[in-house]
């Protein structure tokens, strides 16, 4: 059984959302890229395909699909080199990517469309350390923006050269992702929600990674309260809930965990742990 946030990779169905997709082989990687192309088309999206290969083979593949060729015409479609945007070993600033994809979903609206999808092959953006922390720092930031505007993105990384921890650093950030095994997600929530979401495991084998993923979510306290919505939270242990209360202490403000699971607030009650609060919801 697979666990919730993890996607099929034989899915047919692509909705549009937040998609953290580990590959192995670039043709696993194109057959996910036009399943997206195909759901983008026939949602009246603008679709983009973002590619550090040569663009002209990656287009000759597409123009086989239908409707490809019609909508690369009107502007409903396009491939576009990564490094037509970005140079090598460049570090990402999370503010400015994120308005950028603003900009270009207004745009998107603007030219008639029902909003932007993308599909970014972002591995040579996350190959150094500098640039994997910004990378999932913006990741969280624009995974707050599509909670709220017409964007959506497969954010599609090699696993071969990336390795699996930095694979796994960013998959967490993500509220799906097509990564066996990955314990937790920390993404944004639902409006109204709060300030983050929790999902999944917390246990002694990542709680290093939950607190360097609290730190690149930098999370903005607001009247005193840090709100992370966890209704698919299945467990935490008292590592865990220790560096959310550091975290919140550092914000001055207290932290909130929305979740069905009555053992995290005996755990708190337990620790005598200050800045945390569990409120038990359905």
């Amino acid at each position: 059984m697979r666990h919730p946030g993890v996607v099929d990779g034989a899915r047919r169905s692509v909705p549009p959302g937040h998609l953290c997709w580990s590959y192995d082989h670039v043709e696993s990687l194109a057959d996910q890229a036009e399943r997206h192309l195909v759901a983008s088309l026939a949602a009246g999206e603008r679709f983009w395909y973002i590619t550090p290969r040569p663009a002209d083979p990656v287009a000759d593949r597409l123009r086989a699909l239908p409707d490809f060729a019609a909508a690369a015409r009107r502007g409903a479609a396009a491939v576009i080199p990564l490094f037509s945007t970005y140079s090598h070993g460049q570090i990402v600033d999370p503010a400015t990517q994120v308005a950028a994809y603003a900009a270009a979903t207004d745009e998107a609206l603007g030219d008639g469309h029902s909003g932007l999808r993308v599909v970014a092959e972002a591995t040579e953006l996350v190959r150094s350390p500098a640039q994997l922390d910004a990378f999932t720092r913006y990741e969280h930031q624009i995974d707050h923006y599509m909670r709220a505007r017409p964007f959506s993105a497969m954010c599609a990384y090699h696993r071969p050269t990336l390795g699996a921890a930095a694979i796994t650093e960013l998959a967490c950030m993500h509220p799906e992702s097509n990564v066996e095994g990955l314990l937790f997600r920390l993404y944004a929530p639902a409006p109204g929600d709060g300030h983050a979401a929790l999902a999944g495991e917390l246990d002694m084998s990542n709680h290093e990674l939950f607190r360097t993923a609290l730190a690149r979510a930098d999370l903005r306290p607001t009247g005193g309260e840090l709100v992370l919505s966890a209704p698919e939270l299945r467990f935490l242990d008292h590592r865990a809930l220790a560096h959310l209360a550091e975290y919140a202490h550092r914000r001055g403000a207290t932290a909130v965990l929305r979740t069905p699971r009555s053992a995290a607030a005996r755990l708190v009650d337990l620790l005598e742990l200050p800045g945390v609060r569990v409120e038990i919801v359905p």
